[in-house]
């Protein structure tokens, strides 16, 4: 009797060659640390060493202070460079699909599979990144921990108003400027666009309102901005409003690298198990189903190199609107020093 299930040949051939690069673009659009931080060349083994500048030189004035007849010296001074390391760790996820429905030539599979594949991965990436959560032990806390350790904080209602907790002295991008850092770019819980589109100025104008003079009024899309960066709200269901409403930053200082593209395998004999106690989850072959397999590598790593505004071993280049409740560091320096380090 001739062998009618689909087996990995059959199966690969029902997936469009250009899936894999419709992955990775994708990923990359469901990633909020991916559109915003800088990416560096792909990494050639797991771990990039990051030199980063720790002393800066000084320059003199031969006469200062001296008397004008006295012989003139020339000062010396040296830069000192600092490591930090970039740790490429892999991501994997598992996507069972019965074969029934592969077989089905009607049905836009990879139109339901790859979008879902695309927002778990950047739903990790960004999860981890920000808040550390399930990050690998090698990886650096997530900024908005590093942030706040670094007294980068501001409790919602701190100030007047939002846009004082915001925008005012001693404000969330007040903070990163004291550090001698220019923000770039924020992310935002998705609550933050009803408390900016509520922002009233002195004459009751919604400020991110347009006058139809401007060409935009109620009926045009809002577009949300702080001191000229954009904002970007995250969808994938990664952001915890519970630890911060809002992080601003230099993002050029948030540097990623991908030791592995992603690459894929549609597997058809394999056994899935439940790590956490070992019962198997997804038998394939007993199912009749297969299960595609998308795996990839990268690290990321704040350099934070010192500057002429703070050479503070406490400076670090995000700060943080926390909900009401939160520590508020204000300006307060925590005692993280590890984050100036380098």
């Amino acid at each position: 009797m001739a062998d009618s299930r689909i087996n990995r040949t059959g199966a690969e051939a029902l997936m469009p060659e250009d899936a894999a690069s419709e992955i990775i673009q994708g990923a990359v659009t469901s990633s909020a640390v991916l559109q915003l931080g800088t990416r560096l060349p792909n990494m050639t083994r797991a771990q990039r060493r990051l030199p980063v500048l720790s002393a800066l030189p000084m320059a003199y004035f031969n006469n200062a202070g001296a008397d004008p007849d006295d012989e003139s010296w020339k000062r010396v001074t040296k830069m000192t460079w600092g490591n930090k390391y970039i740790d490429a760790e892999e991501i994997s996820v598992i996507v069972p699909i019965p074969e029934n429905v592969l077989e089905d030539a009607g049905y836009d599979i990879w139109g339901q599979v790859i979008p879902r594949v695309n927002e778990a991965i950047g739903a990790l990436i960004d999860a981890a990144v920000f808040f550390g959560t399930n990050k690998p032990n090698i990886w650096p806390d997530g900024l908005v921990t590093q942030a706040i350790d670094a007294g980068n904080s501001v409790a919602l209602g701190t100030g007047d108003d939002l846009y004082d907790d915001l925008l005012a002295e001693g404000g969330v991008i007040a903070l990163v400027e004291e550090d001698g850092f220019f923000v770039n770019g924020h992310v935002a819980d998705i609550s933050m666009r009803a408390r900016l589109r509520g922002l009233r100025d002195s004459g009751g104008q919604p400020i991110f309102m347009r006058t139809p003079t401007d060409g935009q009024n109620v009926q045009s899309a809002t577009r949300y901005d702080l001191d000229g960066s954009p904002i970007f709200f995250p969808r994938n269901g990664a952001w915890d409003a519970s630890e911060a409403l809002l992080l601003s930053g230099d993002f050029n200082q948030l540097v990623y690298a991908i030791r592995k593209d992603i690459t894929y395998k549609l597997l058809d004999q394999a056994v899935i198990q439940d790590p956490s106690d070992g019962e198997i989850v997804y038998n394939l072959a007993q199912q009749d189903a297969v299960a595609l397999r998308v795996v990839m590598r990268l690290g990321w790593q704040v350099p934070n190199p010192i500057n002429r505004m703070n050479a503070a071993a406490t400076r670090f280049p995000f700060a943080v609107l926390e909900p009401t409740g939160g520590t508020g560091g204000n300006g307060e320096n925590g005692e993280n020093g590890e984050n100036g380090e380098g």
